[in-house]
């Protein structure tokens, strides 16, 4: 019995490697910054991955991870809590290795999202409240005898950040030959916090002088938590209330795989600025991109800010995390704004201040970084 879960465990980590030889890197692309002479702005575009978003690397390495350690076995129902993104990739490894896949999301996941889970083979159960995702996915682990992925405890500790083509690694090696290959910052948005603790412990490891900056969103606890623990304070049982309407990003709890620590500055955005850098981002690329891409936009923009301020010139380096085109029902229609009551015009007005090189409002320059 054990020789043959190992046997079949043995094929499956060659099956995962595989799909990893036949990927080729995502792209860096240029981006520019009129309003902030001497600052070059790179985004990783992490949406050309095969299942389209920066998700793609952490499924990869928590079905590495699971079968490392013994979790998955043939036949066995793999369950992810996932506002889509995660869920997605995962589905799509699972039917990989043949596997029954169920994602755990909220009710309001854009129906693209849920249609591109069940191309790969997964099923979707919604639940109404955000804050219930992670219960009902060890109930429907127990239930099935199945496996819960959980990759807000295991993503800051599934992914090798010192090297395996991790994100961190890629950006550095694309750089080389910038004319300032080492960033001065490093913009990314916690959704599991895992990337963050990539980005922050690689950095670190390199022996590189590059600053991470985490930008949240409106409704998230992952910013309270920060400043709780810049304070001194306990930061794990800092929550927020309701789920963040930027998809990906945002959590009503700070989750395990967030460190503070690793991180050297954050901000809190509010969302109808982070759509409206989505908007100007995706104008200025020609494509569709997603919320959290525009969230990530106004972290550069802070970022870019504080260096005027330094004196400094160099590069800032973000993340496109995902392709806008699973937003059509929501960031993309006009009347989803209306319901929700997110102002379109002011916010374009007050990011194209900002775009000019106009002073940031308090939240943008007093964050808890040192």
């Amino acid at each position: 019995m054990k020789s043959s879960r190992r046997e079949w465990t043995k094929h499956a980590v060659m099956v995962v490697e595989a799909d990893f030889n036949r990927s080729a890197d995502t792209h860096l692309i240029p981006l520019p910054l009129p309003g902030f002479p001497g600052v070059d702005l790179y985004l990783k575009d992490e949406s050309s991955h095969p299942t389209g978003s920066l998700k793609h690397r952490l499924a990869r390495s928590l079905f590495l991870y699971a079968l490392a350690n013994g979790w998955l076995h043939e036949g066995c129902t793999v369950i992810e809590a996932s506002s889509g993104s995660t869920a997605i990739s995962e589905a799509y490894f699972a039917r990989l290795l043949g596997l029954p896949f169920i994602a755990v999301m909220p009710s309001g996941t854009s129906p693209e999202k849920i249609a591109a889970i069940q191309f790969h083979g997964g099923r979707c159960h919604l639940v109404e409240n955000a804050s219930d995702l992670h219960a009902t996915s060890v109930l429907l682990a127990r239930q099935t005898g199945g496996h819960f992925m959980d990759q807000f405890t295991y993503a800051e500790r599934a992914t090798d950040w010192r090297a395996n083509n991790n994100i961190a690694e890629s950006i550095f090696r694309q750089m080389e030959a910038e004319p300032y290959p080492i960033p001065a910052w490093i913009v990314c948005s916690p959704g599991t916090g895992g990337t963050a603790a990539t980005l922050g412990r690689y950095v670190r490891y390199r022996g590189h002088d590059t600053r991470i900056l985490c930008a949240d969103p409106e409704i998230s606890a992952f910013f309270d938590g920060y400043r709780a623990a810049m304070a001194g304070g306990s930061y794990r049982d800092v929550t927020a209330c309701g789920g963040s309407r930027v998809e990906g990003i945002g959590r009503p709890r700070v989750e395990s795989s967030f460190l503070p620590d690793c991180i050297d500055a954050m901000i809190k955005v509010p969302d109808a600025l982070s759509f409206a850098a989505m908007r100007h981002v995706g104008g200025v690329l020609g494509r569709r991109v997603g919320g959290s891409t525009g969230t990530n936009f106004i972290g550069v923009l802070a970022a870019a800010h504080r260096m005027r301020v330094e004196g400094l010139r160099g590069s800032i380096v973000t993340i496109l995390c995902d392709t806008g085109d699973r937003y059509t029902h929501s960031y993309y229609n006009p009347g989803w704004y209306q319901e929700r009551g997110i102002p379109r015009v002011e916010a374009d007005q007050a990011l194209a201040a900002l775009l000019a090189g106009g002073e940031p409002p308090p939240f943008l320059k007093n964050d808890p970084g040192p």
